[in-house]
This record gives structure tokens, C-alpha cells and sequence, in this order.
């Protein structure tokens, strides 16, 4: 699961690298072109860089916020599945008690006669 969480993470931030890539090209290519001047080209890589930035700390919040909800579930399951068993095992126990305590009474009884 963690391998899971861990290789979609790394093709996120791969593709983000591929993404920066290729608004530079674009933006260089539009500088070519003059299309957009250099300050320009500056500005609108800066607006797309910060936007990037704030939707990868978005879905990283997201993800982290989904995590949490799923793994409180599988220990939430955890806990009962823990405390059933240990209902279980005090009502073993005290079974075995019990029985041992009229195996005992029964002896001495038995001893009696």
C-alpha cells in the first residue's frame, strides 16, 4: 500500500517536472515568435509555477486528509476485532476457572468420603 501511495506520488511530481518543461519550451517558443516579450514570458512561467504549486499543496492536503480517513477506518476494524478477542479470551479464562474450581471441589469432596 505504501509502495502504492509512494510511486503515485513520484509520477505526480515527475509529471509536474515534464509539465515545467514543457510551459518553458512553449513560453520560449512564444519569446521566438514575439509573441510575448521575455519579461513577460518571466511573469506568465512565475503565475503558472505558483498556481502548480498551490494545486500540488491542494491535493497533497487532500491526499494526506484520505489517508488519515482510511487508515483511522482499518484501526477503528483493528480495535474491535482486538477487543472481541479479548472478551473472548476473559470468557475462556473464566470458564477454565470455573471448571478447575468444581474439578478442585469435587476432589475434596471425594477425599471426604
Amino acid at each position: 500500500m505504501i509502495d502504492i501511495i509512494r510511486k503515485t506520488l513520484l509520477a505526480g511530481v515527475g509529471a509536474a517536472v515534464v509539465t515545467r518543461e514543457k510551459v518553458e519550451s512553449a513560453l520560449g517558443e512564444f519569446v521566438r515568435q514575439g509573441k510575448v516579450s521575455s519579461t513577460e514570458a518571466r511573469e506568465m512561467a512565475g503565475r503558472i509555477a505558483d498556481e502548480g504549486r498551490r494545486e500540488f499543496d491542494r491535493m497533497t492536503g487532500e491526499l494526506d486528509e484520505r489517508l488519515r480517513t482510511l487508515l483511522d477506518g482499518v484501526d477503528g476494524r483493528a480495535q474491535r476485532r482486538l477487543d472481541a478477542l479479548e472478551a473472548r479470551v476473559a470468557a475462556l479464562e473464566g470458564a477454565a476457572a470455573n471448571a478447575a474450581n468444581r474439578e478442585a471441589d469435587a476432589l475434596g469432596e471425594a477425599a471426604r468420603d
